[in-house]
């Protein structure tokens, strides 16, 4: 992980430099698609049993500014994700959360029919519309919002001039300390990787 939020750092400081050095004739790309965010199966222990986090699928907008050749800053947004925090396989607590993510993007084939790219970035991770389920029904469950670094990958495909279709996964660093009526009951490792499609639109 350690490794994942020094790219992010690297090429953050990076972009300006490249900027400076580059073409400045700059574009937009605005992306519509649906993404899942899959939170890794073993999230650790809350109160002393195992918990894991259900997946959830969503509608996803980022817009992209180029920046220089092969160069770009992404904007992610999504709409609500919902999920269910199980413990020892029984659902414990329903969420909801927003995970909106800048980032810097390398295009390896900018220009060319398949263009490859990879990046990294920030995500800022708020967590909302707690409600405790089952046994923990009527209390007040508390999850702390998150700070991570966020890998992406992925390949754009070019259908004209205008118009791409984009494949591509995150990886996010997510954790939250979670609280039961005041009292802390551990940290979930959320951890997902991000995956979907989309359309993207070149202004």
């Amino acid at each position: 992980m350690l490794q994942l939020k020094t790219l992010a750092v690297a090429l953050l400081l990076a972009a300006p430099i490249a900027a400076q050095a580059a073409d400045t004739d700059a574009n937009w790309t605005l992306h519509v698609g649906a993404h899942v965010v899959d939170p890794k199966s073993d999230t650790g222990q809350l109160a002393g049993m195992n918990a894991s986090i259900s997946k959830s699928t969503r509608p996803t907008f980022s817009v992209e500014y180029r920046f220089a050749p092969g160069w770009s800053a992404e904007v992610l947004a999504a709409l609500p994700f919902k999920h269910d925090v199980r413990l020892n396989g029984t659902q414990a607590v329903s969420v909801k959360q927003l995970p909106p993510t800048i980032g810097v993007l390398y295009h390896f084939m900018e220009g060319q029919a398949i263009s490859p790219f990879v990046g990294a970035g920030i995500n800022y991770t708020l967590f909302f519309d707690k409600k405790g389920r089952n046994a923990l029904d009527g209390t007040h469950v508390s999850m702390q919002n998150s700070w991570g670094a966020a890998g992406h990958a992925g390949v754009d495909i070019r259908l004209n001039d205008r118009w791409l279709f984009t494949v591509d996964a995150r990886y996010m660093d997510i954790d939250t300390k979670v609280k039961v009526n005041g009292a802390r009951v551990g940290t979930a490792h959320v951890d997902p990787w991000v995956y979907g499609l989309s359309f993207g639109y070149r202004l």
